[in-house]
Order: structure tokens, then sequence, then C-alpha cells
């Protein structure tokens, strides 16, 4: 099932944007409109289940249904996060402790049931579903990353995003100069790009009091949305995006 798109410098393009919008939308719900994080909670995770099922339900990567699962994941990552580290109290800490446990299970069990941890060749529903499990985690871990580096570290906004963007560095050479596995080396990319947006939608939405650039969770929402929707049309227009259908079994 050629359902998820290769893994090339526009996919993580596209990861990082979506992550950051979904940073400043989760945002915007929770605490600009005043919702809460556990009633936003409710809302974007019942949204993930809509936009995945309509994934699961396909037979060909469509660009506009992936991606919108990918934001939905961020959205509700982002709130789920708040959700647990604030409300809950457990903190940033413990919180992103309890969410790398989880993703770890989850590849585990991913590997224990598939024999694969492969992102470019999942073969079985539960694969894919381990596929989006393992994502929906990892977002929701890249939430509390960045809030633990960009306020219980000291860092502060640009400073956490200039060391997540280091260590992305660090992985990116990895890939050409080194034997380490692709798909590990995927995977701890998938999970620092998410802090590294969720540290660069709070640098756009802080006011300049708090070290940010003031434009607000509405105002940065749009522009990222407008970005990704550009992404995501140029995506769906190129020939790779539009494979024929597969046969029916």
């Amino acid at each position: 099932m050629k359902k998820i798109p290769a893994v090339t410098l526009l996919f993580w393009v596209m990861k990082i944007c979506a992550t950051t919008l979904g940073e400043t939308a989760g945002d915007l719900l929770s605490m600009t409109l005043n919702v809460g994080y556990g009633v936003s909670s409710l809302i974007l995770f019942s949204i993930f289940l809509v936009v995945l099922a309509g994934q699961l339900a396909v037979r060909r990567y469509v660009p506009v249904l992936y991606w919108a699962v990918i934001l939905a994941t961020s959205t509700a990552g982002t709130t789920l996060s708040d959700y647990m580290d604030r409300t809950l109290g457990l903190g940033y800490a413990a919180g992103a402790a309890l969410l790398v446990t989880l993703l770890l299970l989850t590849l585990g069990l991913w590997w224990q049931s598939e024999k694969s941890l492969s992102v470019n060749d999942i073969k079985t529903r539960k694969g894919e579903l381990f596929y989006w499990t393992a994502i929906l985690f990892s977002n929701t871990l890249g939430t509390a990353l960045g809030d633990f580096l960009a306020d219980d570290s000291g860092l502060g906004f640009g400073g956490g995003a200039l060391l997540i963007g280091s260590l992305l560095a660090v992985v990116v050479l990895a890939h050409y100069v080194t034997r380490v596995p692709g798909v590990l080396l995927f995977w701890v990319a998938f999970v620092l790009t998410r802090p590294f947006g969720a540290t660069f939608g709070d640098l756009l939405t802080k006011t300049p009091e708090k070290h940010g650039l003031g434009f607000g969770t509405t105002g940065s929402s749009l522009i990222l949305f407008g970005i990704l929707a550009g992404l995501v049309a140029y995506e769906s227009l190129r020939p790779a995006a539009r494979p024929a259908e597969l046969p029916a079994r």
C-alpha cells in the first residue's frame, strides 16, 4: 500500500510546518479561545479519528488526507501534552518520560508484530495503525520536550529551537556518514522536529516581552496554514503523488 510519501527534504519541510501549525492551532483553541486543555483534547482527538478513518479507507497516497492526519496528531498532541503536564500536574519532564515509554512500547509491539519498522513499505493494516499510533505519541512527546526546553531548561524559545536544530543537523550528518539504521534516524528526526516546531511556534506567538515575535496564535496559525496548504497543493500536483489506483483484491 503506497499510502505514505517518500521521506525527502520536502517531507521534512512539510512536517515541520505541520507541527508548528499544530502548536499554534492547539494553543489557539485551548488558550486564546479559552476552551481548555481537556475539552480541546477531546475535540481534536475526535478530529484525528475522523481524518484517520479517511486515510485508512483510501488505497493510495492522497496528500490532503495524509497531511490532515499529521496536522491532527500535532494539534491533538499539543493539547494532550498540555493537559497531562499542566492540568494533571505531571510536569514537562515526567510527561516526556511517560510519552517516551509509550512511544518505545508502540515501536516494540510494531516490531514484534510486523518484524519491521519500515516507514517506506507498510504492507498491512495493522502496520498502518502502528505507524499512526507512533506518530501520535511522537508528536505529543515533542510538545512536552519543546515546553521543557523553552521553560524549565532556561534556554527560552530561541535557544530551544537552536538546540533542536543542532541535534537535527547531527541526525542528517549521521544519515550520510554513518551506518546507523535509517529507520532509527527517521524516528529520532520525527520526534525532534516536533519540539523544533513547538518552540518555533512559541517564538511566533509570544509577545516581544516574552522574547517572542508577537504574531499571536491566530496570525501565526493563518500564516502557517497558508504555507502548508500551498505545499500540499504542490505535492498533490506532482506526478509521483498521483500513482495509478491499485487493483481491487
